[in-house]
């Protein structure tokens, strides 16, 4: 931190972080609090594939940071228990103006390998979990905006999705993984705009950083070992010093965008619009006729199959 003004720019607000309690999720809690904001940590303790709940590891977290923090270790891969760490929040600090959706398991297996159920359990902590999540807290959010909490006009409403490059490149092995991170990116468009009038933004972060979902990586070949040697060298506390930076004053313009982190380097992403036409004024398209006008006109503007892996490999600014 630069001065103390810089280190209160948050002064007042309280925030709940999921998978607050390790790794990105700890990053963002300590930068939170560093910055003067209250925080729940809503984090079950499990394992990268979301199983064997350890309650102690939220527990600890906040215990360690201070009377600042509060724990929450039930799972919000349910819409009644991540209701209740909403109103945990509010029962303990006065209300809720930060939801940052983090928490996030991995389950990866080839598209003709995968198990249904591995699916369905990354979706529902992955992707229905941070709905369940802004789907209870915004009802507060927007009340605080009819009350001016904070000042007038309005400014304190923040919500942070963080998702992953897996979610618009793809990787090999991660459909589950990726889908529910691509979900997201939706997810905070739309909530962007639903919220809009209210003065309450939402924003995306994909982060290269170093993590138990770094360290999972198998590299399919040299370029991502690279990758991986490369982005275990990452800390998070440059992720969450982004978010406190949405999360702050500054950010109140800004809405609806995709951003990545790695290390001091920070990415504006641009989002899918149409960067190519076929129009065929004379008759409908055939096989033929779509065929010739696409080779023409759409194939050179193709994407290559590339994962994250490749695309992002090159030595990180840390």
């Amino acid at each position: 931190m630069n001065n103390l003004s810089e280190k209160k720019e948050l002064n007042g607000r309280v925030a709940l972080v999921t998978g607050g309690a390790r790794g990105i999720g700890l990053a963002i809690t300590k930068s939170l609090v560093a910055h003067g904001a209250k925080v729940v940590i809503a984090d079950v303790g499990s394992s990268i594939n979301g199983e064997s709940f350890d309650p102690s590891v939220a527990e600890s977290a906040a215990q360690e940071i201070g009377n600042n923090v509060i724990a929450y270790t039930e799972s919000i891969a349910d819409p009644l228990t991540a209701k209740a760490s909403v109103e945990l929040a509010i029962k303990k600090f006065g209300a809720l103006d930060i939801l940052v959706n983090n928490a996030a398991i991995l389950r990866d297996s080839f598209i003709f390998k995968g198990k249904p159920e591995d699916f369905d359990s990354v979706i529902k902590t992955n992707l229905a979990g941070a709905w369940y999540l802004t789907n209870a807290a915004t009802p507060n959010m927007r009340q605080h905006s009819k009350e001016n909490r904070g000042g007038k006009p309005y400014s304190w409403g923040r919500v942070i999705n963080i998702t992953s490059t897996a979610g618009f490149y793809g990787n090999y092995g991660q459909s589950s993984y990726a889908s529910a991170k691509s979900g997201m990116l939706g997810l905070m468009r739309t909530t962007a705009m639903d919220l809009l009038r209210a003065g309450i933004t939402c924003n995306a972060i994909a982060p290269f950083a170093a993590t138990r979902v770094t360290e999972t990586i198998i590299p399919a070949n040299d370029e991502q070992t690279a990758y991986k040697e490369r982005a275990l060298k990452i800390l998070p506390n440059h992720v969450a010093m982004v978010v406190s930076w949405l999360c702050s004053l500054h950010g109140q313009n800004i809405n609806g965008q995709l951003f990545g982190v790695r290390g001091r380097e920070v990415f504006l992403f641009s989002q899918p619009r149409p960067i190519a036409k076929l129009v065929n004024n004379e008759a409908d398209w055939n096989i033929n006729t779509l065929n010739a006008s696409a080779k023409k006109i759409l194939s050179p503007h193709y994407i290559d199959l590339d994962t994250d892996l490749e695309a992002f490999n090159t030595e990180p600014n840390v």
